[in-house]
């Protein structure tokens, strides 16, 4: 009998051992799967980041491209349009008409006649402004200068 117990006790503590080394591999089996489950997850958060960012660097080059595009548009039409100008400026009429018109030349045979327009119309008054002229007129006029102009009676500070 005394084998049997022995062979029992050796067994249990037998079965221990292997419990308690299960134990430790399953233990460092999920230390190991958590720390790949937390790399897993900052790759997948560095990966959503760059998508992120790349996308908004696409949207933000393309409205620059597009802005390019339409400023080199706007470049080549103000360049057709000065080269249309230059070569009416290098013909004959067009030195003659800037001559004639800005220059007030006139050519061989020609009278020049000039008629001076006034450049800006009057426009109405309104009745701020003539009462102010009406108060310049009558009023500061006669007390600065009453009788003349070169000897006031009464002069305002």
């Amino acid at each position: 009998m005394a084998l049997e117990n022995q062979d029992t006790i050796t067994g249990d503590n037998l079965r221990k051992k292997t419990r308690t080394i299960q134990k430790k591999k399953m233990r460092k089996n999920k230390v190991y799967l958590s720390f790949m489950t937390i790399v897993l997850l900052l790759c997948v958060i560095q990966i959503t980041y760059s998508a992120i960012l790349n996308t908004s660097k696409i949207v933000f080059y393309r409205g620059k491209i597009i802005k390019a595009r339409e400023l080199k548009e706007a470049a080549l039409q103000k360049n057709k349009r000065l080269k249309n100008e230059l070569d009416n400026f290098n013909s004959t009429n067009r030195v003659e008409s800037i001559a004639r018109n800005n220059l007030k030349m006139a050519g061989e045979n020609e009278v020049l006649v000039i008629i001076n327009t006034p450049n800006e119309e009057e426009k109405p008054k309104t009745k701020k402004e003539q009462f102010i002229d009406f108060f310049e007129k009558n009023i500061v006029n006669k007390v600065i200068h009453p009788d003349s102009e070169n000897n006031p009676d009464f002069v305002l500070p």
